[in-house]
């Protein structure tokens, strides 16, 4: 597997595409305004004026887009990758979406002739950008296994979950996993300020321990020095919450803790945050 058209070239997906350069991939790319990817395609990327030429003669084909929507839209829609693919073409959705749609994904490539996986990330922009994403991967084996080459330029942590939509489910976890760990660094950060603590010595002295976490060592230095730029759109945590929220339902199970931290979040939101950084849920907190 050598030529890769990728499709969503935003904050994530433009670190994933220079890596996929840097390991020898032949890389060509759609967004949907080619000036915000001058960068990346002075770096090597190929530009494809259309979803139909970045899907056409590809070995594979890469999605990271913003909305289940999107991902229907790119996949189904007139001009779309289903109608374009070549033969025998991996289909890769990297978004986190339904796992519902990946399992629709994954047919309909079947029935022409294409080959599906869906394959969600972990990690953030620094994630991305350091070639070090855990990528969780579902769909048939051998196609997995297949294109291991391919998840090894873009993360370090890859795992095959099992049948089409695992993938996506297994991100579910991790997104639930992930409203407790921010809300309980912001709520450390909060208490620690509000006793006069100096909040860099607190977070020196609990994060090597038992409270230490991802959240905490690369998202609380960036709440205290009032970074707020993206690497994960709160909008976006927003949509993944809703899915695991709604895929919850499915089971009859309740998230208590998961349906706070989306209160908590949506609060932001209608404040007009939906565009920080998921960091930003420390605003909240500032009443």
């Amino acid at each position: 597997m050598k030529t890769i058209g990728f499709i969503g070239v935003g904050v994530m997906g433009k670190s994933m595409v220079r890596n996929l350069i840097k390991n020898g991939f032949e890389v060509s790319i759609y967004a949907r305004t080619k000036a915000k990817v001058t960068d990346i395609l002075a770096e090597g990327a190929l530009w494809c004026d259309s979803i139909a030429q970045c899907a056409q003669g590809k070995d594979a084909v890469i999605t990271i887009v913003g909305y289940p929507k999107d991902v229907e839209e790119v996949y189904f829609g007139r001009g779309g990758i289903l109608e374009n693919a070549s033969a025998g073409c991996v289909l890769i959705d990297m978004t986190t979406t339904s796992p519902q749609l990946s399992v629709k994904i994954e047919q309909a490539a079947k029935e022409k002739g294409l080959k599906a996986l869906d394959a969600p990330v972990s990690g953030g922009d620094v994630g991305a950008k350091n070639g070090t994403l855990s990528i969780m991967v579902g769909g048939e084996k051998e196609t997995y296994t297949q294109c291991l080459p391919i998840f090894q330029a873009m993360g370090t942590n890859i795992i095959y979950e099992g049948k089409a939509g695992a993938g996506q489910h297994t991100k579910m976890a991790n997104q639930i996993a992930l409203g407790g760990a921010i809300a309980g660094v912001c709520e450390a950060l909060t208490y620690a300020k509000k006793v006069g603590l100096d909040l860099q010595t607190m977070l020196d002295s609990i994060s090597k321990g038992a409270a230490g976490s991802w959240q905490m060592s690369n998202m609380a230095p960036r709440m205290l020095k009032g970074d707020f730029d993206p690497g994960f759109f709160v909008k976006h945590y927003i949509k993944d919450m809703n899915i695991a929220l709604e895929e919850a339902s499915h089971v009859n199970l309740t998230m208590p803790v998961l349906n706070e931290v989306h209160d908590m979040y949506q609060a932001l939101d209608d404040r007009g945050m939906g565009d920080l950084g998921t960091q930003a849920l420390i605003k909240y907190y500032d009443k």
